[in-house]
């Protein structure tokens, strides 16, 4: 994944005060999920279907298949 061509985002939700926040990135073929108090850290890697059907399951909904 080409970790410079991604650009970040957190929820409108999250406050600035440095809360135990995600941010959400987009590469061509990938979604990136990372802990915003450490940027420089691991980094989660989803193809577009997999993201769908991981964010799918955590707002309670059946993923699809």
């Amino acid at each position: 994944m080409e970790l410079s061509r991604i650009t970040w985002r957190k929820a409108t939700y999250s406050s600035s005060n440095g809360g135990a926040c995600i941010e959400v990135g987009t590469a061509p073929q990938s979604i990136a999920v990372r802990d915003s108090k450490d940027p420089d850290g691991a980094i989660l890697a989803f193809s577009p279907h997999d993201w769908q059907r991981f964010t799918g399951q955590m707002k309670g909904r059946p993923a699809p298949l």
